[in-house]
C-alpha cells in the first residue's frame, strides 16, 4: 500500500504546481484571457465586443491565420491563476510585467502609471503624507492593489479599500458621486472616465510608468511568444499599432474638464428637446442619432439660433448654398437643420472613396462638413506626395494641418484650408460620441432589423 500512497501524494503535489498550457497546434485555436474594462474588452449595445485589447489580439490571430476565443475574468489576479492552470495561451487585459516566475511578459506596446483620483470637493492629494489615516479605494486584484500595498509600508496608516465587484469605470463615477473619498486607479482610465465624470480631479501619482504587455505562461508555448515578439514588431513599424491606440485613444486628452461639465449638464437639460428630431435624422440616414448629436453639439452646443460670422448658422451651422441644395427655408428651425445636417453629413461619407473603411470613413466626412470636400480632397492629394495613408484618420490628422502653409495651398486649387480647426473639430465630436454612447440608449424604431450604421 505505501506505493499507493506514494503514488496519490505524487498526483496531489502535481496538481498544485503549473500545469503545460496547450500549444496552439493543440488547441487549433488562441485562447486568450482578458476582463471587461475601457482599454480592454467591452461589449456594445449590439451585444459585439470590441476594445483595445480585444482589437489587437485579433489582428494577432488573423496574422497566424488562426480562430480566436476571448475568456472574460472579473480580476488581472484571475488571469494569473488560469494561465498558471494551463487554461489559455496568454493575457491580454492592459498588463504590467509580472512578478511571478510562473509567468513572463510578452513585448510591450504600450505603457501605463497609477494615479489617485478623488472629487473636485475633496482635500488636495500632493504628497503621500496627505493619505495619512486616509481610505484609498482600489479594484481588487488590480497592479493598482499592490502599488498601494507597496506605498502602505513605507506609509502604514493609509487604508486601503478592495472592491471585486465593481469594474474600473463603476468605481471612479463611485468617487465622482461623493465627495471625500479617492481611489488609486490607472492613469489612462481616468483619462477616458474624466470625460464621462467632470467631478474627478487627478491627484497624486503613485510610482512610475510601466510598460503594458501581453502575458504568457513561463512554460507556455515558445514559438508563440516569438510569433508574438515579431507581430508587435511589424505593427509598430508598419503603423498599425498606432492607428490601434489612437482609435481608442487618441481623443481622449481633448476636452478640459469645464468643457467635459458643461457637455453633461447641457446633455440632461437641452437634449431631451431635440432628442426625437435627431432619431428622425438617423431614421432617414442610417447614421447613429448620437453621432449626429455629438457633430451637432459641436457646432452649436445645441442652439438652434446659432449664427458665426462666416454666415452659416443654426444647430448644423449650414451654408446658406448648402441649406438651399437640401430645400431648408429657414435655418434657424431645429428640425429642418438637423435633417439637413444628418443628410449632408451622410452625403459627404457616401462621396468618399470605397476604399475608406469605417471608423475612418466617418472622421473624415465629418472633417469634410468643417472643412468643405474640396479641401478635404487637397488633403488627400497632399498625403499621396507625402507616402501617407489618404483613407487613414489617423494619418489624415498630421496632414490636413498643411492647407494653412503656403508652400502646400498655394500649389492647390482649392487654396488656403483651415485643416488644423478640422481636426480639432473632428476629435471633438470623438469624444462627444463616446460620452453620449455611454449615457443614452441606442435608437431602434425597427427593432433589431434596423442596421443602423455606426462608427466601430
Amino acid at each position: 500500500m505505501r506505493w499507493l500512497t506514494l503514488f496519490l501524494i505524487a498526483i496531489a503535489l502535481a496538481g498544485c504546481g503549473e500545469k503545460r498550457p496547450p500549444t496552439l497546434a493543440e488547441t487549433r485555436e488562441l485562447i486568450v484571457l482578458t476582463r471587461a474594462g475601457p482599454t480592454t474588452y467591452e461589449l456594445d449595445e449590439e451585444g459585439s465586443p470590441a476594445g483595445f485589447e480585444y482589437d489587437l489580439a485579433h489582428l494577432f490571430a488573423d496574422e497566424l491565420g488562426v480562430d480566436i476565443r476571448f475568456i472574460v475574468v472579473r480580476h488581472d489576479a484571475d488571469i494569473a491563476k488560469k494561465l498558471k492552470k494551463g487554461k489559455a495561451h496568454f493575457g491580454a487585459a492592459w498588463l504590467s510585467p509580472p512578478t511571478d516566475p510562473a509567468l513572463v511578459a510578452g513585448p510591450s506596446y504600450h505603457a501605463s502609471s497609477n494615479i489617485i483620483a478623488h472629487n473636485e470637493n475633496s482635500l488636495p492629494i500632493e504628497t503621500p503624507d496627505d493619505l495619512d489615516d486616509k481610505a484609498v479605494q482600489v479594484i481588487a486584484g488590480s497592479r493598482q492593489a499592490d502599488a498601494l500595498r507597496e506605498l502602505q509600508k513605507q506609509f502604514p496608516n493609509i487604508r486601503i479599500e478592495e472592491h471585486k465587484r465593481i469594474s474600473e469605470l463603476q468605481l471612479l463615477e463611485r468617487i465622482a458621486e461623493r465627495p471625500g473619498e479617492s481611489a488609486l486607479v490607472d492613469h489612462t482610465v481616468l483619462d477616458i472616465a474624466s470625460n464621462y465624470y467632470p467631478q474627478l480631479q487627478y491627484a497624486l501619482s503613485v510610482g512610475s510608468a510601466t510598460p503594458i504587455a501581453w502575458v504568457f505562461p513561463a512554460n507556455g508555448d515558445a514559438e508563440l511568444m516569438r510569433a508574438a515578439q515579431n507581430f508587435i514588431e511589424r505593427i509598430r513599424g508598419d503603423g498599425t499599432l498606432a492607428r490601434l491606440i489612437d482609435r481608442y485613444f487618441g481623443h481622449v486628452e481633448r476636452l478640459s474638464p469645464l468643457d467635459s461639465l458643461k457637455f453633461v449638464e447641457r446633455m440632461q437639460k437641452l437634449l431631451p428637446q431635440y432628442r426625437a428630431h435627431f432619431h428622425s435624422a438617423q431614421t432617414n440616414t442610417g447614421i447613429d442619432w448620437r453621432l449626429l448629436a455629438a457633430l451637432a453639439y459641436q457646432e452649436s452646443q445645441w442652439n438652434p439660433l446659432a449664427t458665426s460670422p462666416t454666415g452659416v448658422r443654426g444647430m448644423m451651422m449650414l451654408t446658406e448654398e448648402t441649406a438651399d441644395r437640401l430645400r431648408v427655408d429657414n435655418r434657424l428651425d431645429a428640425k429642418q437643420s438637423i435633417l439637413a445636417g444628418a443628410q449632408y453629413l451622410a452625403d459627404l461619407r457616401d462621396t468618399l472613396p470605397a476604399s475608406v473603411r469605417e471608423p475612418d470613413r466617418t472622421w473624415l466626412a465629418i472633417a469634410a462638413y468643417n472643412l468643405g470636400m474640396g479641401h478635404l480632397n487637397a488633403a488627400r492629394y497632399i498625403a499621396g506626395t507625402l507616402q501617407r495613408d489618404a483613407d487613414s484618420w489617423y494619418e489624415m490628422k498630421t496632414v490636413l494641418p498643411l492647407l494653412a502653409r503656403p508652400e502646400y495651398y498655394q500649389r492647390l486649387k482649392s487654396g488656403r484650408g483651415r485643416g488644423g480647426e478640422a481636426v480639432i473639430m473632428t476629435e471633438n465630436v470623438r469624444m462627444y460620441y463616446d460620452i453620449l454612447n455611454r449615457n443614452e440608449p441606442p435608437y431602434r424604431p425597427l427593432g433589431d432589423a434596423q442596421d443602423a450604421l455606426r462608427p466601430k
